[in-house]
C-alpha cells in the first residue's frame, strides 16, 4: 500500500505501517553508524548490514512545512531529517500564513504543488489539511491537526516495539485528553494488535467517531481499545503509562477549567506503581512539569521520552521516502 497523502493512521494499513517501522530502524541504524569513527562503519556510498537505502534518496526535493502553529520536534526532526536524505525545506510559518485566514487552504495547496515535492502541514484545524489534500497534486503530511497527530503515534508505536520487544498485546494507558495524539494512538494500536485503554474525565474523552473506528481495527488485529472515565482501572498492569498536555495550543482560555477537570489524573510514582512491573513512562513533548506528569517520573529511569523525540526523526524519514521517493 502506497498512499498518496498522509493525514491520518487510517490512511495506512498494518503491512505499511510495520514496512515504514523497518525502514525508520535502518535510517536509525545508519545514522548511528555514521556517528562512529570512520573505520568502524562502511565508506560512503556503500551498503550497511541492514543497508537498502541509497546515499542522499531525496536529492533535488524540496519540502514545504507550513506551519499555523510553532514547534521545536515537528519542524527540526523534518528539516533534518530531510537534509539528511539529501534533500532540501522550506519553512513557511504563522508570520506568513496568518493562521489560514491570508489564502484558502486550496489556493496554497495549488500553488505550492507548483514549486514543492511535498508539504508538512501544521494546522489549527483539521479540515485545512483535508482541503489541501483535495486539492494538491504532491503528497500532504499532517504535521498536527486539532484532530490527528500521526507522525507522533509511529515515533511513539516505533519506540514501544524497541523497548519492550513486541507490539502486539502489549498494555499502553493514556491518561489525560481525549485529544488529537490519543486519536492517532488509538489508530495505531487498533491495526496493530496493541491494547490500549484510554482513561479522560467526561466532556474530554476521545471523538466518539474515531472510537468506533478503532473499535473495528481492532477486532481484526486482536487489539482491546477500552475507555475510562477514571485513571486506576486504565493503568493497572499496563506496560506503558502515556501522557499529554491537559491544555494544548489554542485551548489557553480553557487553562482553569481544565486543571480542575483533569485533577486526579496527574502522572506520579504513585500512579506508575499502579502499572505492571517495570513499566515505562511515555510524553509526546513539550510537558507541563507538575501539570500532567510529576517532576519525579518525568526524570525517572522509566521515562523514554526522549527516545520518543528521537524516533519523530527516524519514523518521518521513512514517510518522506514512502512519499517521495520515486
Amino acid at each position: 500500500m502506497k498512499p498518496r497523502h498522509f493525514i491520518t493512521l487510517q490512511d495506512l494499513d498494518r503491512p505499511t505501517i510495520l514496512q515504514l517501522f523497518r525502514t525508520a530502524s535502518e535510517l536509525k541504524q545508519e545514522r548511528s553508524a555514521s556517528a562512529r569513527p570512520a573505520a568502524t562503519h562502511p565508506r560512503r556510498g556503500t551498503s550497511s548490514a541492514a543497508g537498502t537505502v541509497p546515499p542522499r534518496p531525496l536529492a533535488g526535493k524540496t519540502l514545504g512545512l507550513l506551519f499555523q502553529k510553532p514547534s521545536v520536534r515537528t519542524r527540526v526532526s523534518f528539516e533534518v531529517g530531510m537534509a539528511q536524505l539529501g534533500g532540501t525545506s522550506l519553512y513557511i510559518g504563522p508570520v506568513e500564513l496568518e493562521g489560514g485566514k491570508r489564502e484558502a487552504p486550496k489556493d496554497v495547496a495549488r500553488v505550492l504543488s507548483r514549486y514543492l515535492d511535498g508539504i508538512v502541514a501544521r494546522t489549527f484545524r483539521h479540515s485545512e489539511v483535508e482541503e489541501m489534500a483535495r486539492y494538491s497534486d504532491i503528497p500532504v503530511i499532517n504535521g498536527l491537526s486539532d484532530a490527528s497527530h500521526p507522525c507522533q503515534a509511529l515515533a511513539d508505536l516505533l519506540t514501544v516495539q524497541e523497548k519492550v520487544g513486541h507490539l502486539k498485546g502489549t498494555q499502553i494507558a493514556y491518561v489525560g485528553d481525549g485529544n488529537n495524539v490519543c486519536h492517532s494512538l488509538m489508530e495505531g494500536c487498533a491495526l496493530l494488535g496493541v491494547h490500549l485503554a484510554v482513561a479522560a474525565p467526561k466532556g474530554y474523552q476521545p471523538d466518539p467517531a474515531v472510537t468506533q473506528w478503532a473499535g473495528q481495527q481492532a477486532k481484526r488485529s486482536g487489539a482491546k481499545i477500552e475507555i475510562f472515565t477514571r485513571p486506576s482501572p486504565a493503568v493497572r498492569g499496563a506496560s506503558i503509562v502515556y501522557t499529554d498536555v491537559w491544555t494544548s495550543m489554542g485551548q489557553e482560555q480553557e487553562k482553569a477549567r481544565r486543571q480542575k477537570a483533569f485533577r486526579g489524573f496527574q502522572v506520579t510514582s504513585r500512579m506508575m506503581k499502579q502499572a505492571g512491573r517495570g513499566a515505562l513512562f511515555m510524553h509526546c513533548l513539550p510537558a507541563h512539569r507538575g501539570e500532567e506528569v510529576s517532576d519525579e517520573v518525568m526524570d525517572s529511569r522509566q521515562s523514554i521520552v526522549y527516545d520518543q523525540a528521537e524516533n519523530r526523526l527516524h519514523v518521518q524519514k521513512a514517510i518522506l521516502l514512502m512519499l517521495l521517493k520515486r
